[in-house]
């Protein structure tokens, strides 16, 4: 698939976008829910090799290339890696897939309500190699934890700010303002975060558009104006905890958003299932999650 050809199949494509992109801290806690236990790897080399044999199971399963995956997030050191012999954006386009990396270097602390990304300093090589890749596009994550009208501006504008320079580059960013789903004033954030994200699709220029990765709100179809505004080529849920019923439970509610799921995913995969164990579970969480999203 050429940049034009994966541009039409997430733009229009029925399905949902896999997010296989944990990293860092979150290494440890997949492999766990995977059953690889903390003491079958020894330092970062070994923790992501292992992460990586689960990922390139799940790419290689028959399921994940029926069609109803349109998309997959990956860790860089994911991006870099292979599959079946071949770059691992190669193998996702194989099976129709179109490839994103996750570009962002972590959360910093909390303030204002919300917790901002650190600062990009990566950005730029990395940039160039993903799209020396074949990247078609990307994802960063900041998380909002209260209804403070200056954390939740704060954080999207820094959002739309990074997503320009990422458009400059000749990728498509996804905006993720992840609002923690235990908030209690979660209803009332989402308005205020919707308001600004309507400011910065509006101050896009004309002919230029992004993703948008949000919590499933509270008020079903609330993002609806963002879905509809032409500088949105989609919008994706994230399952921010729930389980997979409940996600998909959520997500049916709202017309016009996709799933972009990681847990909700892979929550029933485990090791030691036998290769027809291991497609049946993950055949079953896609079903359900791309009957969600449809």
């Amino acid at each position: 698939m050429n940049f034009e050809e994966m541009k039409t199949k997430i733009a229009t494509g029925e399905g949902f976008i896999a997010a296989l992109d944990q990293s860092g801290g979150s290494t440890p806690k997949a492999l766990r829910g995977y059953g690889v236990g903390d003491d079958e790897w020894s330092g970062d080399d070994e923790m992501f090799a292992r992460i990586h044999e689960m990922r390139s199971r799940v790419i290689t399963s028959p399921c994940f290339g029926n069609g109803k995956v349109i998309g997959a997030i990956l860790f860089e050191k994911t991006m870099d890696g292979e599959v079946d012999g071949k770059t691992t954006a190669d193998a996702l386009k194989a099976r129709g897939v179109v490839p994103f990396i996750k570009v962002d270097q972590g959360l910093a602390d909390e303030q204002d309500g919300a917790q901002m990304m650190k600062p990009l300093d990566k950005l730029p090589a990395l940039l160039e190699k993903s799209v020396n890749a074949g990247m078609f596009g990307t994802k960063m994550r900041s998380v909002i934890k209260s209804a403070n009208p200056k954390g939740i501006a704060d954080v999207v504008a820094q959002q739309f700010e990074v997503g320009n320079q990422i458009c400059d580059a000749g990728l498509v960013p996804i905006l993720e303002p992840e609002y923690d789903i235990t908030a209690d004033d979660r209803a009332e954030g989402e308005k205020i975060l919707l308001d600004e994200l309507m400011k910065g699709l509006n101050a896009l220029p004309e002919g230029r558009q992004v993703m948008l990765k949000l919590s499933i709100p509270v008020e079903p179809g609330l993002y609806t104006p963002a879905i509809e505004h032409p500088n949105v080529l989609r919008v994706v849920a994230l399952s921010g905890g729930f389980s997979t019923d409940d996600a998909c439970e959520h997500l049916a509610k709202n017309p016009g958003m996709i799933a972009s799921f990681s847990r909700g995913l892979l929550q029933d995969l485990r090791k030691d299932l036998s290769d027809e164990e291991f497609d049946a579970a993950l055949g079953k969480a896609i079903d359900q999650i791309a009957a969600a999203s449809n």
